[in-house]
């Protein structure tokens, strides 16, 4: 049986390549694309139109990562192409990173490594910090990673609150209807929310204030989802006492003004970057577009975009 053409890229890892090799026909962007029917798509590569345009048998665009705000839905939706992503897979993961987030910020345990390998230590102890034992912590998005992280800070006797579209029926955590008055209420706040026109600079200079000069602000979510001037200006002028973020709103170029302040912990965007993690991502983009063209049915379709087939 002839093997389905589809679209590779977007730096996927070896092994979900090798496996896509192994079920279908995989063409690069070099290639002429006219016969593709699936794209398998990795984080670096961005599904613009003039791609998509190239794809005119396209039917399905199996991301790689839970968010997909790259990818031009309108247009999928409208030419009935099936978007999946892969959630669940990097929950767990990506909440153990958000709590070393959050410590290496509030203990300043990165700057504390720097004061010892620059042999400061010898002189003199590293200074006090601040602690995990008098916050409380606002959850900003309690979907699936937010609630991980919630269930962590539970073990560690942190107080949650949190900030959604509607409140959720299955937990105690207060909810605030209203991001400021969450910022308010609290001393920390964690960013777990998704990239889309209605949540870019969710976190703005308004929210920041609120929050304090005690307060820290940990992003895992999206870049977009803060306003990234005003928080360099918080950070800056105490509005706020620091920022621990692994996501950044022209990654991979990260401002050198974030990078110049002391008082920011800043990650590569490796909240899933574990070998054990990035595989399972792999196989559930394999297992949707197999799903796809094997039976009509992905795994994860995302629900802006119909995948039921006529």
């Amino acid at each position: 049986m002839t093997k389905v053409e589809i679209l590779v890229g977007g730096a996927l890892p070896k092994k979900t390549e090798e496996t896509l090799a192994d079920l279908f026909a995989p063409r690069g962007l070099a290639d002429d694309l006219s016969g593709v029917r699936g794209f398998a798509r990795g984080p670096t590569l961005k599904p613009e139109r003039a791609l998509m345009e190239r794809m005119p048998k396209l039917e399905i665009i199996a991301n790689f990562g839970v968010g997909y705000d790259g990818v031009d839905l309108a247009y999928a939706a409208r030419h009935g192409i099936v978007v999946t992503n892969t959630p669940e897979v990097l929950t767990e993961e990506v909440a153990d990173t958000a709590l070393g987030l959050l410590l290496m910020t509030v203990r300043e345990l990165s700057a504390a490594e720097r004061y010892l390998r620059e042999g400061k230590w010898r002189n003199a102890p590293y200074p006090l910090t601040a602690t995990l034992r008098d916050r409380t912590v606002g959850i900003v998005g309690l979907g699936r990673i937010g609630m991980a992280v919630a269930r962590r800070l539970d073990a560690m006797l942190v107080p949650v609150a949190y900030h959604a579209r509607h409140a959720r029926t299955d937990v105690e955590y207060p909810y605030y209807a209203d991001l400021a008055a969450l910022a308010r209420d609290v001393d920390t706040l964690i960013a777990v929310v998704p990239g889309s026109p209605e949540t870019k600079n969710l976190i703005d200079a308004a929210i920041l204030k609120a929050l304090g000069p005690t307060g820290v602000l940990i992003n895992i979510g999206r870049g977009s989802t803060v306003d990234e001037a005003a928080l360099i200006a918080a950070l800056k002028d105490g509005t706020i006492r620091a920022a621990g973020l692994d996501v950044f709103t022209d990654e991979p170029n990260v401002s050198a003004e974030l990078i110049a302040l002391p008082n920011t912990v800043l990650l590569p965007h490796v909240g899933s970057a574990t070998v054990h993690t990035r595989d399972a991502m792999g196989q559930l983009v394999v297992d949707n577009l197999w799903g796809w063209f094997d039976r009509g049915a992905p795994v994860t379709p995302v629900p802006e975009t119909p995948w039921p087939r006529k």
